[in-house]
């Protein structure tokens, strides 16, 4: 039997121990006083290994999928509740448009305080907090009158945005602890399910909404499937990096210091005026068709023309989501984003000859391809240029950030240029899109000149 002057000494020396590796751990990454610097606080932030595979990395792809698929994804469907909002009665064509408006604006809005909290490791708070707000909105949506205006902009505008801001930053910023080599392939997979999404929650909803399901049980429905893929990309997903209570003491990132390195600044400005102009096609497509009068021979889709158009578009998006981020990791990721993002401002310009059905579906293909790219592009090329793993949240998040209002008020531009009534100056908007696209390809070029210089090669 052993008593408890035996069983002190143990104690005291495993203690000592422990207190021991811990203040080695917080030696090695603590603030080292330097007298050159007058004694302010220098940081070893310690360096993480980057797997590049394993069946974690995957499953953070799986799970980014997930998130993409049900956020994203969902976002990209608000047409089909458009057109049934408008004829319940809900409010004008115009107002309602602020609804989906809203939803991706916050969407990417939060990117910045979502990559923060990420950055600090406050990852499974983030996922799971931005789970529960926005399945609880998305089921209060299925109770809501679809005729009362307030209750759809509080549920779907500004709730469902809220809790899908704080999960996408966080999926696509796990990507970089899991890859390095392949991260452009990475986020490409990952982006895939928005894509995904884009074609199968309007084809669900619109068989639902229309048929015997009717409005209430047709959203629940879409609940109960985002429930599903929200639990399973939980348990797929697992940080590598220690908890923020875990961790070291290390530097917290600089907001200031990030937005004065010149390649990230001049590609944030890039990454804005694409943005910009990007989405007109996404929303003024349908439109074009019908002033060309070409809806009538577009009839063979047996349901809208809208979403044969946005089906095409979301398809074509998937395949530009995947090649040329694979090509980003042999070749870099400003190498190719440059190109992609010049390419599809230039396309702007082909809607002047798309007046023929065959010429539209071209369009749609090349448009829906090139834009996807860009789109998938972006979080590896902000990544890109993280001085570490620490500083890849914060600066996915910015861009984000940044774009959420290109996303807010670009479409509403393109809007007022094209007027309304009988006289719709199409001209105008599409100079517009293209130019400021072009433009912004120009500022991402700069960037990528400068970031040539830091780095000092030319696989960027």
């Amino acid at each position: 039997m052993t008593d408890a002057g035996a069983f002190k000494p143990a104690s005291l020396d495993d203690r000592t121990t422990a207190q021991s590796v811990q203040l080695e751990q917080l030696d090695s990454a603590k603030a080292l006083t330097d007298e050159k610097t007058g004694g302010e606080a220098q940081f070893l932030v310690p360096e993480y290994d980057i797997p590049d595979g394993g069946l974690r990395a995957w499953g953070a792809i799986l799970g980014g999928w997930l998130i993409s698929f049900c956020t994203f994804g969902y976002a990209s469907s608000f047409g089909i509740y458009q057109d049934y909002y408008v004829l319940a009665g809900a409010s004008t064509s115009s107002n309602i448009s602020w609804i989906g408006s809203l939803q991706l604006f916050f969407l990417f809005f939060l990117g910045l305080p979502a990559g923060r909290l990420f950055d600090a490791g406050y990852f499974r708070a983030l996922t799971v907090g931005g789970s529960v707000l926005y399945l609880f909105c998305l089921f209060m949506l299925s109770l809501a009158d679809p005729t009362k205006y307030y209750q759809i902009l509080l549920a779907q505008g500004f709730g469902m945005g809220l809790g899908g801001g704080f999960m996408l930053v966080p999926a696509l910023s796990l990507q970089g602890h899991y890859w390095k080599k392949r991260r452009g392939m990475a986020l490409g997979l990952v982006l895939t399910g928005s894509g995904c999404g884009g074609i199968i929650y309007p084809i669900m909803l619109n068989h639902l909404f229309n048929g015997s399901t009717g409005f209430h049980w047709g959203v629940r429905a879409s609940g109960f499937l985002t429930l599903g893929l929200l639990v399973l990309a939980q348990l797929v997903m697992h940080t590598r990096l220690p908890s923020a209570k875990d961790r070291p003491p290390q530097p917290k990132p600089n907001i200031l210091a990030v937005l004065a390195d010149p390649p990230f600044a001049f590609s944030l400005l890039g990454g804005f005026l694409i943005v910009w102009g990007m989405f007109m096609p996404y929303f003024y497509l349908q439109l074009w068709v019908n002033v060309h009068g070409l809806s009538s021979t577009l009839a063979f889709y047996t349901a809208c023309l809208f979403a044969l158009l946005i089906a095409i578009l979301n398809a074509a998006s998937i395949f530009g989501r995947i090649i040329p981020n694979i090509l980003a990791d042999r070749y870099g990721q400003f190498n190719v984003a440059v190109p992609v993002s010049f390419i599809t401002g230039a396309l702007i310009f082909v809607m002047f000859g798309a007046t023929s059905t065959g010429a539209v579906i071209v369009f749609t293909i090349l448009y829906g391809f090139f834009s996807g790219s860009y789109i998938a592009l972006v979080p590896g090329t902000l990544a890109i240029m993280a001085k570490d793993t620490n500083e890849i949240g914060i600066r996915i998040g910015l861009g984000y950030f940044a774009t959420s209002f290109a996303m807010l008020t670009g479409t509403p531009i393109d809007g007022a240029l094209v007027g309304h009534g009988t006289v719709l100056h199409w001209s105008k908007p599409i100079v517009f899109s293209a130019v400021v696209m072009i433009a912004g390809a120009g500022f991402l070029f700069i960037g990528r000149q400068v970031f040539v210089k830091v780095k000092g090669t030319q696989w960027t």
